[in-house]
């Protein structure tokens, strides 16, 4: 493999492994202060308890994010200067107000919401945990801001074969921007919502089913019921935006090679390059069509259309997107089936007790499938958007640096020998929180509460 080919891999790996913690603290952060709200308005313990227990989760995985973000940050500069060289006049104002608006707020008060039980006032405890959250998802703005103009470009004019800005606005709320947000802060709230589901279930089959057990786990389905189909409503809507500004992308989406009407929807096919058609497929008449132009008469583009006279290929590889997609979406599906269901069954028992064991054992081997559905949408549009590095401007391989393909193979092993080691210490330190916290142990209580200096009054609601 050249350097550009380790070079991809290097950085998708780097924003594999990032990826997984933003999207568990953004709205991981907002959960906490709804935890917090809720027992400040009740007095019921069982709220700070859950505050308690899941604040370690979200310092957890907030460390994660900021030391794997940084490592990422790097790569800009040793393995694609040409990206900053062209573009960095709208990259480099993007990424500095990311720092300066968001990272400064969440660092600043983030010592509050972790340490400041007993130390400062209710209210104030209270206002950092949002300005921590409020922080966290203004990180996610500037991130993606940047990610969907990259995607969709404007407000810009290229001088001399560098971009410069002419209206910052139309930078900003660039035409993929808002679907690419939301969908991302779904996502987010859905990762979450199964986590806190998962991990409920786990204490409740270990043996641990007190009343914070029993909101918690109430609450992760609920929230997951309540978020998928707006999820699923929002990534039309983002289909729908990607067919208009990147055909390349929605055809390999959907492994369509030749532009035509009543495009069936592939459920399974094995898209080969070669000969440029798809073997064993299986697919649902007119699906495609229907879902992409509301008409089982749809014309819907096919990737023959971005291959040159001579031969060059100006469309992604279409398996990793095809296959991707089909992951995100399936992943999806599970989850409406498991949490609608849930919330059934809970309704009609008015609790978790109505719950069979499938179902709790359901919730925890779903407990991180919000990452898997993540990761598989973060591929979908990330390699979808092939051969381009910002879309229309530059390629990918205009932005790589003229680095020995040894050395960036040496420390591709050396990111992904950590990243495992660290993924696997994360999930162990989760697990051992919940089984601890199954036990009883390091879970606040009136007559014991967790830091040695707080006090019943410290904990009064509207405090």
């Amino acid at each position: 493999m050249d350097t550009l080919i380790l070079s991809r891999i290097q950085f998708g790996a780097n924003i594999s492994f990032h990826i997984l913690f933003p999207t568990i603290t953004i709205a991981l952060g907002w959960v906490l202060l709804f935890f917090k709200l809720r027992f400040n308005a009740t007095g019921d313990e069982k709220w700070m308890q859950a505050y308690r227990f899941w604040v370690k989760v979200f310092a957890l995985s907030f460390a994660m994010g900021v030391v794997s973000g940084i490592t990422m940050s790097f790569q800009f500069g040793t393995n694609w200067p040409g990206f900053m060289e062209t573009v960095g006049n709208i990259a480099g104002p993007l990424l500095a107000y990311e720092v300066l608006t968001a990272f400064f707020l969440e660092a600043a008060f983030l010592g509050i919401m972790l340490f400041g039980f007993s130390r400062v006032p209710g209210w104030l405890h209270t206002t950092a945990t949002f300005l921590v959250a409020f922080g966290t998802t203004l990180s996610a703005f500037w991130i993606l801001v940047l990610n969907s103009w990259m995607h969709t470009p404007a407000g810009f004019e290229m001088r001399d074969g560098v971009a410069h800005a002419t209206d910052w606005m139309a930078i900003i709320f660039n035409p993929s921007m808002p679907y690419r947000l939301t969908h991302m802060l779904l996502a987010s709230g859905l990762t979450v919502a199964f986590l806190i589901a998962g991990f409920s279930a786990l204490r409740w089959l270990m043996g641990d089913k007190g009343a914070e057990v029993r909101a918690t786990l109430r609450f992760g389905a609920w929230m997951g019921a309540a978020l998928i189909p707006v999820q699923i409503f929002m990534g039309d809507l983002h289909g729908l935006n990607t067919l208009e500004h990147q055909p390349a992308k929605v055809a390999a989406m959907e492994g369509n090679w030749e532009t035509r009407s009543n495009v069936p929807l592939l459920l399974f096919a094995l898209p080969d390059e070669e000969t440029r058609s798809n073997n064993f497929e299986v697919g649902i008449p007119n699906g495609a069509s229907l879902i992409l132009k509301h008409s089982a008469d749809g014309v819907v583009p096919g990737l023959n259309d971005f291959v040159l006279e001579d031969g060059t290929v100006k469309h992604p590889p279409v398996a990793p997107v095809f296959w991707s997609f089909r992951v995100m979406v399936g992943t999806g599906l599970a989850m409406l089936a498991l949490s609608w269901s849930a919330v059934f069954l809970m309704r009609r028992q008015r609790g978790p007790e109505g719950l069979p064991k499938l179902w709790l054992y359901g919730f925890v081997g779903m407990a991180f499938s919000g990452w898997i559905a993540t990761l598989a949408g973060w591929y979908t549009t990330e390699i979808g958007r092939q051969p381009w590095l910002v879309n229309g401007v530059m390629t990918t391989a205009q932005a790589v640096a003229d680095v020995p393909a040894g050395m960036v193979a040496s420390t591709l092993f050396a990111y992904l020998a950590v990243y495992a080691a660290l993924i696997v210490a994360y999930m162990g330190v989760l697990t051992y929180l919940a089984r601890k916290a199954a036990r009883g142990e390091g879970v606040p209580t009136r007559e014991a509460p967790l830091a040695p200096e707080a006090t019943v009054r410290a904990l009064q609601p509207g405090e």
